[in-house]
């Protein structure tokens, strides 16, 4: 089979390699029909997340059809459309009995780090039955493939981490898949104002289509003193940050309200400056945190009463061979105009 392989900091190609095979009962053996590339590759290929050595096969989204199956397995046989969820679970160890299953002793987030990934023609999944979801009837792939990592991601480590609650003002702090991800899992609890924060033009507009109300362009505007302006001086009830940089997180630092929350979403690579010193005395809460995707089965339901379509966020399509060049897409996002792109096997 062919694989997108990971061969160290700035490396990536598109090889062969041995299509993987069953090797513990409960494990399901995937073929892909579609995947996607998301923020944390790139910085893997950054050299952000040392744990990802070279010769893994990349990525921990996507949807497929079930190939094989080990004689554990008791939910999926071959031939059943399924959603793979960013997250293993074991669905026994004292995390999964607490929901959080990204500290899975055995799974977590290990798909595209610890063992190989999603960006294949065939994907190995260990405890397949606490791990994929079925796929209903006509349900619309591509949505799905947002379903597998950031619109949980979205909704668990931002909003609902962030303890967003109808009437507040939130402002989010980065307008990238994870960010618009947030904007609309945020509209679920009705907060009175939405800030969408952001460099990107394009995005920003992109932004106030999908539900924001307010947007603010960094470059253009102090963003710290227009925040202050729209809120009588007193900060925003949630500072949700997605984007992974010191920047972004003194933003939210700046912005927040007394009694508000920062919600970190954002994969950092490097340390950021907390200014304890000035938060210490604002009853404010910081959260951050790896999805469980505990809410997956939620989202599943509204994506399929109408009630969000994350497929609105797909703006290139490109097909699985061609996964290099979606990469160069990816990567220059704001040159390419490009928000989440899929890959079709």
């Amino acid at each position: 089979m062919k694989a997108l392989v990971y061969n160290g900091p700035g490396q990536k190609d598109w090889v062969e390699k041995e299509k993987p095979g069953i090797d513990k009962p409960t494990d399901v053996i995937v073929r892909i029909t579609k995947t996607t590339i998301c923020g944390t590759d790139l910085h893997i290929l950054k050299g952000d997340v040392p744990a990802v050595t070279p010769g893994r096969t990349l990525g921990h989204e996507g949807v497929g059809v079930v190939e094989e199956v080990g004689p554990a397995v008791r939910n999926f046989k071959p031939g059943d459309p399924v959603l793979i969820s960013c997250v293993t679970s074991c669905g026994a160890c004292p995390n999964c009995k607490r929901q959080l299953y990204a500290h899975c002793s055995d799974g977590g987030w290990i798909l595209g780090h610890l063992i190989d990934g999603t960006q294949a023609e065939y994907v190995r999944i260990p405890h397949g039955d606490n791990s994929l979801y079925p796929i209903p009837d006509g349900a619309d792939e591509e949505a799905l493939v947002m379903l597998s990592d950031i619109m949980p991601t979205g909704l668990e480590i931002g909003v609902q981490y962030g303890k967003v609650k109808p009437g507040d003002t939130i402002a989010i702090i980065g307008a990238g898949p994870v960010g618009m991800s947030v904007l609309l899992t945020a509209q679920f609890y009705s907060p009175g104002k939405i800030v969408m924060i952001d460099m990107d033009p394009a995005r920003l507009e992109l932004a106030k289509q999908f539900g924001a109300t307010d947007t603010l362009q960094v470059g253009e505007v102090d963003v710290v003193e227009e925040i202050m302006k729209m809120t009588d001086d007193l900060g925003v009830d949630v500072a949700i940050e997605a984007v992974g940089v010191p920047a972004t997180f003194d933003i939210c630092q700046k912005i927040v309200s007394a009694g508000g929350a920062i919600a970190n979403v954002g994969v950092h690579g490097k340390p950021v400056e907390l200014h304890i010193e000035e938060l210490w005395i604002k009853n404010i809460n910081i959260s951050m945190g790896l999805v469980n995707t505990n809410t997956t089965p939620m989202l599943l339901k509204t994506l399929n009463s109408g009630k969000v379509n994350p497929g609105r966020l797909v703006t290139h399509r490109f097909k699985l061979e061609e996964i290099l060049d979606a990469y160069e897409v990816f990567g220059n996002a704001a040159r390419e105009k490009a928000m989440k792109v899929i890959l079709n096997a």
